[in-house]
């Protein structure tokens, strides 16, 4: 399938955004694991993401399946292999050809240590799992040494295990920490549902035994999947356009909150409000003058760089970003995807040591009729389609990626105004 997107005459409106994806995530696990011995029920859960990443991740702990095929839900391959560690019954963990080349070794050998059976069916080092749960969170050892700069994935997914081991879990971080943000995440809706975690030192975490209580729990929006309608707002022709985005906090568990202030360099402002029925939620709107040149470092909010890179590009904004080493093993490589997509734009991207993305302002000769190909990888094409803002239309293969975080997107593109043409 193929779309065409052509922009609205105006941008102004209101957007509902899908559940944060990454909190609809780990609520699922933490509550599942809440209800230790029971059938999984998500009756105290409320406003759950609707994408393909929370949906697999409903399946598998609904039904118990013995062989879980999370397609190429990240996020799920390595939540579930921690939680299936703890887990009764064995189970056999699998996924797309893409997920079956993406590493996991690192979160095996430390599910190991914890005393976990758990083996490779195909390929050392990859998916799919064999998987036999501990018996009675039994764990051989409770001290873990993990790589800081490793998927905060990892360290998320043995976290959340930690209170139903029978000594609880001591995990040093060596190194630089990446991704930050997203383990105080985690921690935070861990103390939510009653465990006890500390931060013992600045690289070490102790996470106590007891288990979590049942509490009712409610998902607020994605900011990630806002730093799309940022980007609109930015390359907006308009000097009036604005977005109202319901239920999306101040006070946020989501790091990639912080595209709010990020967007500020580029001349978008964004103003909290609260209605007379307690509603939250944020108005993007355009104000001041975009700096000239922006320099930042995304180890603690990669899912935000593809949106700044196109956006810089468009507005033609020279930038330097760096702490783009994660990107190399997400959907896709999305460091050459980046450069790839955006040369057919006429905008040559540079790559150094595998972190860094930077541009000057040269410009190349565009493509006549440039398709974008998305790679199997949502943000890929969410993040290139408010380019035709700038260029009068974009057309976009396999456009159905999105499902993968935001089933909506091309919906809310049209109620927002945009064309958009299916071929």
């Amino acid at each position: 399938m193929q779309v065409t997107v052509c922009p609205p005459l105006e941008l102004r409106g209101r957007v509902d955004l899908p559940a944060s994806k990454s909190i609809s995530n780990r609520a699922l696990i933490i509550y599942a694991l809440s209800r230790e011995g029971e059938a999984f029920g998500m009756d105290g859960l409320g406003n759950v993401s609707d994408c393909d990443d929370t949906r697999v991740m409903v399946d598998a702990l609904t039904r118990n399946p013995e062989v879980i095929d999370i397609l190429a839900a990240g996020t799920a391959m390595r939540f579930l292999s921690a939680y299936l560690s703890v887990s009764r019954g064995t189970h056999i963990l699998t996924g797309t050809e893409r997920m079956r080349h993406r590493p996991i070794g690192i979160l095996v050998d430390a599910l190991r240590r914890l005393g976990a059976e758990v083996e490779y069916v195909e390929n050392e080092g990859f998916p799919p799992l064999r998987i036999k749960g501990m018996r009675d969170g039994k764990n051989a050892t409770n001290e873990l040494a993990l790589p800081g700069d490793v998927s905060s994935q990892y360290i998320s997914a043995l976290l959340m295990v930690g209170p139903v081991l029978k000594d609880g879990l001591r995990l040093r971080l060596t190194g630089s920490i990446v991704s930050r943000p997203y383990i105080e995440m985690t921690l935070g809706i861990m103390r939510r549902f009653g465990a006890q975690v500390a931060w013992e030192s600045a690289c070490e975490l102790t996470v106590s035994p007891g288990g979590y209580r049942r509490v009712p729990y409610c998902v607020e929006n994605d900011w990630s999947a806002s730093s799309y309608w940022y980007e609109m707002v930015a390359l907006s022709p308009r000097e009036d356009a604005e977005v109202v985005l319901p239920n999306l906090f101040e006070e946020s568990l989501q790091g990639d909150c912080a595209v709010r202030d990020i967007f500020r360099h580029l001349g978008v402002e964004t103003e909290f409000w609260r209605d007379e029925d307690g509603l939250e939620g944020i108005r993007i709107s355009k104000k001041g003058k975009p700096v000239e040149r922006l320099e930042y470092d995304f180890v603690n909010q990669p899912d935000l760089a593809q949106t700044l890179v196109v956006t810089c590009a468009l507005m033609g904004i020279p930038f330097r970003f760096s702490g783009l080493q994660s990107l190399k093993i997400k959907e896709t490589d999305r460091l050459v995807a980046l450069r790839t997509e955006l040369r057919k734009l006429g905008y040559p991207i540079e790559e150094t040591e595998g972190r860094i993305l930077s541009w000057e302002g040269e410009r190349t000769e565009a493509e006549e009729h440039p398709v974008i190909e998305t790679y199997e990888d949502h943000r890929m094409a969410m993040s290139l389609v408010p380019a035709c803002l700038k260029v009068g239309s974009v057309q976009v293969n396999n456009p159905e990626v999105v499902s993968k975080s935001y089933p909506r997107f091309w919906n809310d593109l049209e109620r927002m105004g945009f064309s958009v043409k299916k071929s």
